[in-house]
């Protein structure tokens, strides 16, 4: 494996929902501008973390990349391939190379189905086993997350929130896939739980050699999984750079002001700390600001940030930023 080669390429995708009116004969009056032109990349074996405020569109992002939502615009280039232009079979089987941790684990598993069926139907539609074989891969994969293996004829309502988000951990193990999309894998689990299930991640990304997009609000957690961040806001990236050097030298001010937001364990330092609080709501993305997107809400904003959109550039070596005060 190549170092430093680019497992995932995002190039400008958008994504914009249709807001239609009427009964009989509708038609479109607007649209929800979710995804506004967002580009970055994934190393092989990264962890890219995907950060913002609800609304911004970070999980409309992870699932436009995963074609769960078609794109309106742009490219999605995986391992070399458009997944934009691709349809039917040819998606359905490079699909098994992507697959996605979801929010919600009470809603993500299906209560009818055992947890060996859950965990080993992609296997089947992927013809990757057979029936007779599922009961020693579904045991090997509950293992693998640090579940009992006998719990395979057991349902998702005997179990807890922890236990119900590995078996989907397992289940997105299952195809063996490159590439995971983790939506918010912890926002819905107790905080004592919440640590465990970030360590399970990082220890199988270690053991099977995978690369993550891992979206989260959480910036402390965040900071602990992720090689690089991407801070979202209102459709769009506004700033993107290796951990170590968001976290010591955030430049935009929508980043700034995140941070300032985060507790730090030491009375002292927390006293003495000067908050940044941002004014206003967050604009409605059917109407978005002209210019910069932050400009609403932006302590800095001048004339040039109304009327110009702000290029997204590299300042310094590996840090973007879209913002005209930098």
């Amino acid at each position: 494996m190549a170092a430093n080669e680019v497992l995932l390429n995002v190039v400008d995708l958008v994504k914009h929902f249709p807001i239609m009116k009427g009964v009989l004969i509708q038609k479109q009056v607007g649209a929800v501008h979710a995804v506004d032109g967002v580009s970055f990349d994934i190393v092989k074996g990264e962890t890219l973390g995907l950060v913002g405020e609800s609304g911004c569109g970070k999980s409309t992002t992870g699932r436009a990349i995963l074609q769960l939502h078609r794109p309106t615009s742009g490219s999605v280039f995986y391992e070399g391939k458009d997944l934009v232009k691709l349809k039917g079979e040819t998606l359905r089987k490079t699909r098994r190379r992507m697959q996605m941790i979801f929010q919600d684990p009470y809603a993500s598993l299906n209560p009818r189905m055992t947890v060996g069926q859950i965990i080993t139907e992609p296997m089947l539609i992927h013809d990757m086993t057979t029936q007779k074989d599922t009961q020693g891969h579904a045991e090997r994969l509950l293992k693998l997350v640090g579940l009992n293996p006998a719990y395979t004829s057991r349902y998702p309502h005997e179990f807890s929130g922890g236990q119900r988000q590995r078996i989907g951990i397992a289940r997105a193990l299952a195809l063996e896939p490159a590439l995971i999309v983790c939506d918010e894998p912890i926002s819905a689990l107790d905080v004592s739980i919440q640590a465990q299930v970030v360590n399970l991640l990082e220890d199988l990304q270690a053991k099977l050699g995978l690369t993550y997009l891992f979206i989260a609000h959480d910036l402390s957690m965040v900071r602990h999984i992720s090689d690089r961040v991407a801070v979202m806001y209102l459709g769009i990236i506004v700033e993107l750079t290796t951990r170590d050097e968001l976290y010591s030298h955030a430049l935009h001010p929508y980043t700034q002001a995140l941070l300032s937001a985060v507790p730090i364990p030491d009375p002292a330092i927390e006293a003495n700390r000067k908050r940044i609080i941002l004014t206003g709501d967050v604009p409605s993305p059917v109407n978005p600001p002209s210019g910069c997107r932050f400009r609403t809400r932006c302590p800095i904003a001048a004339e040039i940030c109304k009327q110009k959109k702000p290029e997204f550039r590299e300042v310094t070596p590996g840090h973007w930023v879209a913002c005209h005060m930098v």
